[in-house]
């Protein structure tokens, strides 16, 4: 059988080995829900991580990561603003409505799906501040983009000092929050703890994505205000994700944190990433910053690569999607850079 190169997305890379073995190794009988050893030291671990106080609590999915960190921020009758192609809005199915009752997302526009101060004023300041239209209560930013940029430390600053000045919440959808970081520690030099914070910045809430890095079924949500982890963890029991064993979650979230593997893994993805980007040149529709390519192909030049087994998403109709995962293969994106480049 001829084999399959895939590109297709993270999100269906196998498990890490040593995500596995933890799992293993929590297998024996603890307390239920979160109240088992495992569960009670992901606080520490994180607010080592980032340097400052804060909870970590575990969920199954990203999109429920996201929507009760937000429901922290926004009441029912506010709103979020986001870009207008983040995956809050695009990719979730409408969850962050359900989640927090009813509250709109509020879109603004940015390059490569990136906010900025200046885009989220033009949308919010010609609200009016009376009860007939919907207020602002947060900012949702994706780290990385969409489109696969990352906030640099002085933009995610940048964002930051608006949110403080406009007394709105700061949230971070991270569901590639590794790759960005490790892009961003690149030419640094940087520790694992040191490239944490310089992609987080001071948002005041984060989805941790560890699946599309090599988990299983756990995220994260870290509070950079631990009094707002007894309201999630309400939350995350209403809406169903409060899971009776939870120690396995929190094993693969242990796992990834322990010897850095989550950004070794990132580190990983990236430099298959650009591989790749060596052989895409002009096509390039964005730049490459974290593990994801969006390169200008034709339907002819799309099936001339299926036809050699790469694995991608088409993106529109010009124009495709390429994921590269923590156990991309060297040589697939060496391939692959170099059909791209013979196109």
């Amino acid at each position: 059988m001829t084999q399959i190169k895939p590109f297709l997305s993270d999100n269906a890379a196998p498990v890490h080995p040593k995500v596995w073995e933890a799992m293993r190794a929590a297998d024996s009988a603890d307390n239920p829900y979160d109240g088992d050893a495992l569960s009670a030291q992901l606080d520490e671990r994180f607010t080592d991580l980032f340097g400052r106080e804060c909870a970590g609590i575990w969920t199954a999915t990203g999109t429920s990561a996201n929507c009760m960190a937000l429901a922290t921020m926004c009441q029912p009758h506010g709103g979020v603003v986001c870009h207008e192609e983040a995956h809050i809005e695009v990719d979730e199915g409408g969850a962050p409505g359900f989640y927090l009752h009813g509250a709109k997302l509020i879109h603004a526009q940015g390059e490569g799906a990136k906010l900025t101060a200046q885009g989220i004023a033009a949308v919010i300041d010609p609200i009016r501040d009376d009860v007939h239209q919907v207020q602002p209560h947060a900012i949702s930013l994706t780290q990385a983009s969409e489109y696969g940029c990352s906030y640099t430390k002085s933009e995610l600053a940048d964002l930051a000092a608006f949110a403080k000045a406009r007394g709105l919440g700061l949230h971070m959808d991270g569901a590639r929050f590794a790759n960005s970081a490790a892009f961003l520690a690149k030419s640094a030099g940087q520790s694992a703890a040191d490239a944490a914070r310089h992609a987080a910045g001071d948002v005041d809430s984060l989805a941790f994505g560890f699946i599309k890095n090599g988990g299983m079924g756990a995220e994260a949500i870290v509070l950079f205000d631990p009094e707002q982890a007894a309201m999630v963890k309400y939350r995350r029991k209403r809406a169903g994700h409060l899971q009776c064993k939870g120690r396995y979650l929190a094993a693969q979230i242990l796992a990834m944190l322990d010897g850095d593997l989550w950004l070794s893994n990132a580190r990983h993805s990236n430099a298959a990433a650009q591989e790749i980007a060596s052989g895409c040149g002009a096509r390039l529709m964005h730049p490459v910053e974290a593990n994801e390519l969006f390169v200008r192909l034709s339907p002819a030049e799309r099936e001339a690569l299926r036809a050699q087994n790469f694995a991608f998403y088409d993106w529109g109709d010009d124009a495709a999607r390429f994921v590269a995962a923590w156990d991309t293969r060297a040589q697939d994106a060496a391939a692959l850079g170099k059909a791209i480049a013979s196109l």
